[in-house]
């Protein structure tokens, strides 16, 4: 006679997407899962998702990544340079990294994580799961014309929005059970271009919804926060993105839970 077995390692894998100054409702979303006692067991990150999800993997609690976020601008990490391969080298980005997860490698984390680039020169999908976690964070925000591309692991590296903006199908690769993907993108294209910045980032989130509308998110739910036409460069907004993350994320909470349990007694 077979005895069922209710199965506990159930793992559940988050998956955070690109979107530039949008994705601090990622820390909402954290915040709200953490009040809810449910536990992430892996996390993948594109872009600015690689950079909230890395911190908090590499150990760095919610409140100071998120006192963190209050006290930073675009000065902190920008050092403008001669436009021949971006506009910002990116060298202060990776020194801020590597003294904020005090220079880890990835296969060293507690908490399972994988950040998603993309091979410019070969227009390849690159998952950086091993080496250095700063680096692979400076590589997956490179966007393509501000930053300069990272050279890292014998390949030239951008944003890993540009291929995979919200990688659902990679948590899944790495084991998850059960994924729940955030999507911070754009709706729509409505923003005045005042600057090289803006006519780069619309050009990037036209590619990005023409790109959505042939691709859909593997996920098993799918969180979008309600950011508006908040811009991806506007870090005023930070109370507002964070708060949209989290109410986004307490309206499915419960069904995570839910499908967490119904998981956990399939075969029963």
């Amino acid at each position: 006679m077979t005895t069922n077995k209710i199965k506990e390692n159930i793992k559940l894998g988050l998956a955070l997407g690109s979107g530039g100054a949008r994705g601090l409702a990622h820390l909402g979303v954290l915040e709200a899962f953490q009040e809810e006692d449910i536990n992430i067991d892996l996390i993948t990150g594109s872009s600015m998702g690689s950079l909230i999800g890395g911190l908090y993997a590499c150990g760095i609690p919610l409140k100071y990544i998120r006192g963190l976020a209050e006290e930073l601008d675009w000065d902190h990490l920008s050092d403008v340079t001669f436009p021949r391969q971006g506009l910002i080298k990116g060298n202060k980005l990776l020194k801020f990294l590597e003294i904020m997860t005090k220079n880890i490698n990835i296969e060293d984390l507690d908490l399972p994580f994988a950040a998603v680039a993309c091979d410019i020169e070969k227009g390849e999908r690159i998952i950086l799961k091993k080496g250095s976690l700063a680096k692979a964070i400076r590589a997956s925000t490179a966007i393509p014309g501000i930053y300069v591309p990272l050279d890292h692991q014998n390949r030239i590296l951008v944003d890993g929005g540009v291929i995979d903006r919200v990688p659902g199908e990679l948590a899944r690769e790495m084991g998850a059970d059960l994924v729940v993907a955030v999507d911070v993108g754009i709706e729509e294209i409505n923003a005045p271009v005042k600057n090289i910045f803006d006519i780069l980032l619309n050009t990037f989130d036209i590619m990005q919804l023409k790109y959505n509308k042939l691709n859909t998110i593997n996920a098993d739910i799918l969180v979008k926060p309600e950011l508006g036409d908040l811009s991806a460069f506007n870090l005023d907004c930070l109370k507002e993105s964070i708060q949209a993350g989290k109410d986004a994320a307490k309206k499915i909470t419960n069904q995570v839970k839910d499908l967490l349990e119904e998981k956990r007694n399939e075969g029963q």
